[in-house]
């Protein structure tokens, strides 16, 4: 019935056909799209965030739950969150393309979207120094290289010199382990593939949970204590890293709880690289 749908809802009448473009994503997968501008609805934050980053936030028509970055797209239409949407909603938009994270969300709903014949590019980056082409390749998916050719341009640069500032510290061998906390009870932590391990490795730290496969590992505190990080990070909801803090004040044997370094970090600048890898 949805393909029914989207049949009669993307045909409104006779006209002449455009020539697709041949549009690469993330994983080099190639898109065939029309000419610019698109109707696009992005099904994760991460690339709603990148989509207004690389100048085509006029061309979003929907999203989903807590894409709050930039302002401007908290007035973007809500079609679902990151683990399910409206499919009926989302044929009736006649979206031209729907912008997908491969590593999660709803697979099932993806693989309908495919057999919908509705184009989907995947938007999806493992390290920091990723970014830059993402947004260049976003930027070629809309029209808008010169705006996203800017944005990265300035993000090399701003990741050029967070490099430089802490590369001597690393070279030197001075690298603390740091458990980043993402929450609690029970403790969660990332793995080594990831964006948020990625930044503390440029900021000269290093991820004690860093050999974990897995994006979002549950760890117990058992763990914790064997591997004894320097630092702890908790990065909580606003608000609540202060209990986040006490509640590792119970085992005084961590080094980062005898040397005072639990760190409550509540800047959602750091959580929302959570939404732009696997």
């Amino acid at each position: 019935m949805l393909a029914g749908l989207y049949a009669v809802a993307s045909t409104p009448g006779p006209a002449p056909s455009a020539p697709l473009r041949a549009v690469p994503d993330d994983l080099g997968r190639v898109v065939e799209i029309g000419r610019p501008p698109l109707r696009i609805v992005s099904l994760t934050p991460g690339a709603t965030e990148m989509l207004f980053a690389a100048g085509a936030g006029a061309q979003l028509i929907a999203t989903v739950q807590y894409s709050s970055e930039p302002p401007a797209a908290r007035a973007v239409p809500r079609i679902g969150d990151v683990a399910a949407i409206d499919m009926e909603r989302l044929v009736a938009l006649r979206p031209d393309v729907v912008i997908a994270w491969p590593a999660g969300g709803n697979p099932a709903q993806r693989a309908k979207i495919g057999a919908l014949g509705i184009p989907l590019y995947q938007q999806q980056v493992a390290r920091l120094a990723d970014l830059p082409g993402s947004l260049r390749r976003l930027g070629a998916l809309t029209g808008t290289q010169a705006v996203a050719e800017q944005a990265a341009a300035a993000l090399e640069a701003r990741l050029g010199a967070l490099e430089h500032t802490y590369s001597g510290a690393a070279a030197e061998g001075h690298r603390p382990t740091v458990l980043l906390q993402v929450w609690n009870r029970p403790i969660y932590t990332i793995g080594g593939r990831h964006l948020m391990s990625d930044a503390l490795a440029l900021c000269g730290a290093r991820n004690v949970f860093a050999d974990l496969p897995e994006p979002g590992p549950l760890v117990d505190t058992e763990a914790v204590i064997a591997r004894n990080p320097d630092i702890i990070l908790a990065a909580a909801p606003p608000g609540e890293g202060a209990a986040w803090v006490a509640d590792w004040q119970r085992f005084p044997a961590l080094a980062a709880v005898r040397q005072h370094r639990v760190v409550a970090f509540e800047n959602q600048a750091l959580s929302r690289l959570r939404t732009f890898s696997p």
